[in-house]
């Protein structure tokens, strides 16, 4: 039973005479992979200075599924693959999931994203590969997966490699 909003974002939940404070909603954590070089090449320092773009290009069924989980305020691993192969900024989701008004299908979806920062140094895909408990995350299991969900603890592990 939903007793009052305690403050913006918050809800008091009674159970059993017992007060518990829940977040009304959490933010989730992503991985997006963009080429960073060639012709069709988009890196994170376009981003920074674009400030805004959308994400595009997305047509594996799986990564379709995750975009479609995606919401405002999300974060997102800003992934750049080719040679490079390192996880190097983040970006904000600013929108709901919504049909790419440059394809004919409406099942390819785009989210509107914002630069928010970089990461203190680039982590690699072979510093993530030493991480016993990275072993069954996406990243690891199905390389050619472009957009993949982001478990919190792994998050908070990337963030942290990235500031040694």
């Amino acid at each position: 039973m939903i007793l009052r909003e305690s403050e913006p974002g918050n809800i008091i939940i009674q159970k059993h005479k017992t007060y518990m404070l829940r977040p009304l909603t959490m933010a989730n954590y992503w991985l997006a992979k963009q080429e960073p070089n060639g012709p069709r090449g988009y890196n994170f320092e376009h981003l920074k200075e674009e400030k805004k773009t959308v994400w595009d290009g997305v047509h594996n069924n799986l990564a379709l599924k995750y975009m479609k989980e995606m919401k405002p305020s999300d974060l997102v691993l800003f992934y750049h693959t080719g040679n490079e192969r390192q996880a190097v900024g983040i970006m904000e989701i600013t929108s709901k999931p919504y049909p790419n008004p440059d394809e004919d299908n409406e099942r390819f979806i785009v989210v509107d994203v914002k630069y928010k920062k970089p990461l203190k140094r680039p982590v690699t895909l072979d510093e993530m590969k030493k991480q016993k408990s990275f072993k069954d995350w996406e990243l690891l299991r199905i390389s050619r997966l472009s957009v993949m969900p982001v478990p919190k603890a792994i998050w908070d592990t990337i963030i942290k490699l990235s500031q040694t």
